[in-house]
């Protein structure tokens, strides 16, 4: 994808609507319970244990068109889901995670469902800009505190990562003086995101040099990289090369996405990617975002995407 405001704007659009999903495994469901359980707070191999099975698969709750709801649980138990991405926002919104009630309905709903909270998502940013808006910084600061919250209340819903994203308006590739901002804020931050076992990714159009200079200017473990598979490639970076280039320890989860299409039937090449992946050394959630064909209904286009990935990274 060619770098234009245009075209970043077109991926805001596609980057926190919802619109995905995945299989129903009614069969599998007492084996994924088990199974979530165990691969509570995946993220960083670096400061938690990881998943139990390679490559547990999930969604985000605004593509299966749940942001901030609960019913993202039900959906996603129609689909098979392992796992969901839970929206986490600016204060006074829907189902607010800083809310102790608010967390023990999640906890409820995945003890029901088996899917375990694989991660949180500020697509908050992409409107109020991490680079410039004075109050982002302050939520970031508040997820590490939701986050720390749940490894004590709930160790065994509790997710690690938590995805910053930067399109739209809080788009920063090309603009040093931005990035150089985004560096110096979460500077102020990643020191208490490594004592509470916090993981911050960085989802953006940056390229995987411009991800790096980001993580280094910051100089935490706590500050890593969440790779897109169809942003980076419509960006015209080679997605292949570029999560070997960045590692495995430095990317903490991976947005599994095809724009306009069915994962498999698009210009992502999964199996390539898987391997690319291996070779990296990355084995955390795979979380599918996208992967809708024009007028697909979202169970049934999820239920193939989740095919698709367990066939290629799991069998």
């Amino acid at each position: 994808m060619e770098r234009q405001s245009r075209s970043a704007a077109f991926l805001v659009l596609e980057e926190f609507q919802p619109n995905a999903m995945i299989r129903p495994m009614i069969a599998r469901r007492p084996f994924l319970k088990t199974l979530t359980l165990a691969t509570a707070g995946l993220a960083s191999r670096s400061l938690v244990a990881g998943p139990k099975q390679d490559f547990p698969i999930g969604a985000c709750d605004w593509s299966i068109k749940a942001k901030h709801e609960l019913a993202a649980f039900d959906t996603g138990s129609k689909i098979g889901l392992e796992g969901l991405q839970v929206s986490f926002s600016d204060p006074g919104t829907q189902l607010d995670l800083r809310e102790r009630k608010v967390r023990d309905q999640y906890y409820k709903r995945s003890d029901e469902t088996g899917i375990q909270i694989a991660s949180l998502g500020m697509g908050v940013l992409n409107q109020k800009p991490l680079s410039t808006n004075p109050d982002s910084i302050k939520w970031v600061d508040q997820a590490i505190d939701v986050i720390a919250k749940m490894k004590k209340e709930r160790p065994d819903k509790a997710p690690s990562v938590c995805l910053l994203a930067f399109f739209g308006k809080g788009d920063i590739n090309g603009k040093p003086d931005l990035m150089k901002s985004v560096i110096r804020k979460l500077k102020t931050v990643a020191k208490k995101a490594e004592d509470n076992g916090a993981v911050f990714g960085i989802e953006s159009l940056l390229s995987a040099d411009d991800h790096l200079k980001v993580i280094d200017g910051v100089g935490s473990s706590s500050i890593q990289v969440y790779y897109d598979s169809a942003n980076s490639a419509r960006m015209g970076y080679n997605i292949y090369d570029e999560v070997v280039q960045i590692g495995g320890e430095r990317i903490c989860e991976v947005h599994c996405k095809e724009n306009g299409a069915l994962l498999g039937q698009g210009k992502i090449d999964f199996p390539r990617w898987k391997k690319c992946l291996t070779k990296a050394g990355f084995k955390g959630w795979l979380i599918i975002e996208g992967g809708m064909p024009k007028n697909a209904e979202v169970v049934q286009a999820y239920q193939e995407n989740f095919k698709l990935l367990d066939r290629v990274f799991r069998k």
